[in-house]
């Protein structure tokens, strides 16, 4: 997969358990949150379904309202792997294809070495491509996070980095968009 390109009408974006009492625990946790926000306010402009998770929420909390409002749907789960508790359902189909699974999924979340690595291995599980935004993804420590990029690399997973993924959604600099997503790019994160 390593020559694909992301398209925005075969996209979805995952956001994985960016929750308030867990983000004060993670290395660089403002930096991570707001690339996962920019990425999300560039899938909102391509019209791309963007669906949260929450890891048991009655003990972690919600998500934190920057994530909660980008999201169509914020999904309750007890599983690591959120496809254990029917992120399949969430995720759509293509009509363009019959019916058939969108393919190509990109995600961003937290903890990059648990929640985020095991969701990410429950997709490629059941056929999709995944796409992972390191930029995006969150642990307590930036080893493990070094660790879980490794480990999904290995597993046939894309790394990238939020730029990429919204240039390659855009395509060309005559996308109607572009404008509008170029002012995100250039939303400096420190």
């Amino acid at each position: 997969m390593t020559n694909a390109a992301l398209s925005a009408a075969r996209s979805v974006l995952v956001l994985v358990d960016y929750q308030a009492r867990l983000l004060p625990a993670i290395h660089r946790a403002e930096q991570v949150l707001a690339e996962a926000t920019r990425l999300a306010d560039a899938a909102r402009e391509f019209g791309i379904l963007v669906v949260g998770t929450e890891q048991n929420p009655a003990g972690l909390g919600p998500n934190v309202d920057a994530i909660r409002q980008r999201c169509a749907s914020t999904l309750a789960k007890m599983h690591f792997d959120a496809c254990g508790d029917g992120l399949m359902d969430l995720l759509g189909r293509d009509p363009a294809t019959s019916g058939a699974e969108m393919p190509d999924v990109v995600i961003a979340g937290c903890e990059a070495h648990v929640c985020l690595l095991q969701t990410a291995l429950g997709l490629l599980r059941a056929g999709r491509r995944v796409w992972v935004v390191a930029s995006a993804c969150g642990s307590r420590s930036a080893a493990d996070h070094d660790l879980a990029m490794q480990r999904l690399r290995q597993a046939g997973a894309v790394i990238v980095s939020t730029e990429m993924v919204v240039f390659e959604w855009l395509q060309a600099c005559t996308h109607p968009r572009f404008k509008p997503v170029l002012g995100l790019v250039k939303t400096k994160i420190e």
